[in-house]
């Protein structure tokens, strides 16, 4: 019997639609339709009459979108491209500059202060290593020391040993955004040892504390030095009114400091290292430009006749109770100062002790009126206009009438009868009067000839130094000369000088009547160790050798006749010519006439003129007022150490004397 084969399972068919679903005609069937079989289930199924057909979905296509993601993506990469092209090509040195000053340092390269030093290289002022004291700001935070009060427990360990206000360091400390601070300027080693020993203690101290749970820093281990160099005056207050002093900022503030301090600075120089958190990195390198050190200045001065002329000028000012005094000592051939010694003086190297009254140089910044050393000026002229000799006689009354007013000597007298050499020994105001109103047919005339000799030989002029407040002194034109004026100006009243020009008044007499321009410096030696000389002063002739030599041999009378008032100032074995010097002195402060000015001027040796010493002192209020008494042996003392010094020997020739006085009807 055959197998029976299986019944066929019934696979559905695809799914129609259109006329097949709705009974419609079939292909081969005629184009009739086909009856529709209805099942129960799909009887439910059916359209209603007038409904529309199911609603088909279909996927929306995705390409819009990718175009816009595309767009937008090649937007942004663009963008990107831009900025790189700008940061890398455009503005690529600019953005390396700020990284470049964000990652590098620059720090000044302080230059090494010039020495100055005395005619002999001597040091007068010189520089020291010192350290500027530094902080790190941030290393005083909580942040970083975890403790509350870092700042002020530094400060009170700092400021004892700068030496400043605690105030003022905290507040450095406290410095916001900082990463550096300057505590200090200049200290002295002593003084980082010192902050360095703290350090190293309280290091150790916050190392045990971190076994402990602290927080192992210590106060002060932000605190750091930078080196730097400090002036210092090896000889205290010697010649501190030639040198000067510099300020806080290592700058001169007066003096010779201050005159030739663009000489001395030199030019600083820059160190840029790489840091980060304010601290250097060692492997990074570094790029140097150094410093040029300043150039080294060579004074005329001596030192040791500067310390003689100093220790002099103090003694009599103390001893006569006076406001202040100056000695000027100057070679007489060559117009160098050998020394200016003031007093009273103050010690460069603390300043703050210092008078500031007493800070200047006042044998340069002081204007005074003379006195009688003037008158040498006034006899000059009337030699070398050929108006009287040195035998002239002149009688002089016990009082002048001349202008608006009665004019007399110092000491009242007799009529004198002395000789115009006389008139010069015996410091005769009136005698000086009537000499000098000999200078032209009318009194006009001669004063307009007798301010052309104060003129020639310096007064209101500047003294050729260039030295920082000098000051000129006062001359009126002659025009401007008061009645009074043109009677006193001759005999050193009405016309004002410092203590250099009357210096260099004397030092031109003993010149041969050349006057040559006072100088201070001799030299310099630059950085490559060069020395330059000085450009040589200028030299004005302003009266004949024959005028110059007499006036001498009449100056010698004052020092050395026994009827001269300048007898003090004698010295054994040398010839002295010299003039002294008592006026009333105006006082700065009321503009009235108070007190006296008393000074002595001269050289030696008289007959071949080597020294020229000035001296003068102000407002003495104790003992004598007059010039040849307080001041004449102030010039002894300073003469003769200076003739010493320099090993000047006596000429050994004898002095010619000139008559003083002669006999009426004579």
């Amino acid at each position: 019997m055959p197998p029976k084969e299986p019944p066929r399972r019934r696979v559905p068919g695809p799914a129609r639609s259109g006329p097949e679903r709705s009974g419609g005609a079939r292909p081969g069937n005629g184009g009739r339709p086909r009856p529709a079989t209805v099942r129960p289930a799909q009887a439910s199924r059916r359209p209603r009459p007038g409904a529309r057909g199911p609603r088909r979905i279909r996927l929306g296509s995705p390409r819009p979108r990718l175009r816009l993601i595309g767009l937008g993506l090649t937007l942004v990469m663009l963008a990107f491209v831009v900025r790189l092209l700008q940061v890398q090509a455009v503005d690529a040195s600019e953005f390396a500059a700020k990284a470049e000053r964000s990652r590098y340092y620059t720090q000044t390269v302080a230059a090494e202060r010039g020495e100055i030093t005395d005619r002999a290289g001597i040091a007068l002022a010189t520089s020291v290593d010192a350290y500027d004291i530094t902080a790190d700001p941030f290393m005083f935070t909580r942040d970083f020391t975890k403790v509350p009060d870092a700042p002020e427990q530094a400060a009170e360990l700092l400021a004892p040993i700068l030496g400043v206000d605690r105030a003022g360091l905290v507040a450095k400390l406290k410095t916001p955004k900082s990463r550096y601070t300057v505590l200090a300027r200049r200290q002295t080693p002593q003084v980082w040892n010192q902050i360095k020993d703290l350090k190293n203690v309280l290091a150790r101290k916050a190392s045990k504390a971190k076994a402990d749970g602290g927080s192992g820093v210590s106060v002060l281990s932000g605190v750091f030095q930078d080196a730097s160099s400090k002036r210092v005056y090896p000889n205290g207050d010697l010649a501190a009114g030639i040198l000067g002093y510099v300020n806080a900022a290592g700058r001169g503030a007066g003096g010779v400091e201050s005159m030739l301090d663009t000489e001395l600075a030199g030019q600083d120089g820059q160190i840029s290292y790489a840091q980060s958190g304010g601290r250097r990195v060692p492997t990074a390198g570094s790029r140097e430009k150094p410093a040029v050190p300043g150039s080294d200045i060579e004074l005329t001065i001596d030192r040791d006749i500067q310390w003689a002329a100093q220790k002099a000028i103090a003694d009599q000012v103390k001893e006569s109770k006076a406001e202040r005094g100056y000695v000027v000592v100057q070679n007489s051939r060559t117009g160098e100062i050998l020394a200016m010694a003031n007093a009273p003086g103050f010690d460069p190297n603390d300043l703050s002790e210092a008078d500031a009254a007493a800070m200047g140089n006042a044998a340069l910044q002081d204007a005074y009126e003379p006195g009688s050393t003037s008158k040498v000026m006034s006899m000059a002229a009337v030699l070398e206009e050929g108006a009287a000799t040195p035998g002239t006689h002149v009688v002089v009354p016990n009082r002048l009438h001349r202008g608006d007013r009665l004019f007399k000597d110092d000491v009242d007298h007799p009529t004198w009868y002395l000789t115009l050499n006389g008139v010069l020994a015996k410091s005769s105001n009136i005698g000086t009067i009537m000499a000098t109103g000999e200078l032209g047919r009318t009194q006009a005339e001669a004063n307009k000839v007798l301010h052309s000799y104060l003129t020639k030989f310096g007064i209101g002029r500047p003294t050729g130094l260039g030295y920082p407040g000098e000051t000129r002194g006062l001359l009126a034109k002659p025009t401007d000369w008061s009645t009074s004026q043109q009677y006193t100006i001759p005999f050193g009243q009405g016309l004002s000088l410092n203590a250099v020009q009357a210096t260099s008044v004397f030092s031109t007499i003993a010149n041969g009547g050349v006057r040559v321009e006072p100088t201070l410096v001799r030299g310099t030696t630059g950085p490559d160790g060069r020395f330059t000389a000085a450009p040589a002063p200028e030299r004005t002739r302003v009266v004949s050798e024959k005028t110059a030599k007499t006036v001498s041999t009449m100056l010698e009378s004052v020092v050395g006749d026994e009827e001269g008032t300048g007898t003090k100032a004698r010295i054994p074995g040398y010839r002295v010519a010299g003039k002294t010097g008592t006026a009333n002195r105006v006082d700065p402060e009321l503009g009235v006439y108070r007190g006296y000015t008393a000074s002595f001027a001269g050289f030696a040796p008289a007959d071949d003129p080597r020294i020229t010493v000035y001296c003068a002192i102000q407002k003495p209020t104790k003992g004598s007022h007059f010039g040849g008494q307080i001041c004449g042996p102030t010039y002894k003392k300073v003469m003769e150490f200076a003739l010493k010094t320099l090993r000047v020997e006596p000429t050994g020739s004898k002095p010619a004397r000139l008559p003083v006085t002669f006999k009426p009807g004579e």
